[in-house]
């Protein structure tokens, strides 16, 4: 129903920049939630940043003030701003979005993009 594609990771040097985009197949206009999670070697995936319809945001503390979460409706794309990269920050990034439903949420996931930062 709602196709993810991710695109924007590679590797960069501890200090630089990613922008990683998600591209839907759909509008992404009523999902409850828009966000990005990571998953590095060893370790649970766990939310990086989240957006919701109305544009509020949350953030892991571990990204605080470095990255930022954002949506552009026009060409259906959630964007993550990743700065001050370190390289803790390696890992599998993945876009999700979720529909929050009365019982079991709708939920999708794209196939994720390597972020690796070196030092």
């Amino acid at each position: 129903q709602v196709q993810l594609v991710e695109s924007g990771g590679g590797l960069v040097q501890a200090g630089g920049s990613l922008k990683l985009s998600c591209a839907a197949s759909g509008s992404m206009y009523s999902a409850s939630y828009m966000g990005w999670y990571r998953q590095a070697p060893g370790k649970q995936r766990e939310l990086v940043a989240r957006i919701s319809s109305a544009g509020s945001t949350n953030y892991a503390d571990s990204v605080k003030g470095r990255f930022t979460i954002s949506r552009d409706n026009a060409k259906n794309t959630l964007y993550l701003q990743m700065n001050s990269l370190k390289p803790e920050d390696t890992a599998v990034y993945y876009c999700n979005v979720r529909f929050v439903r009365a019982i079991v949420d709708d939920v999708y996931w794209g196939q994720g993009t390597q972020v690796t930062v070196s030092s």
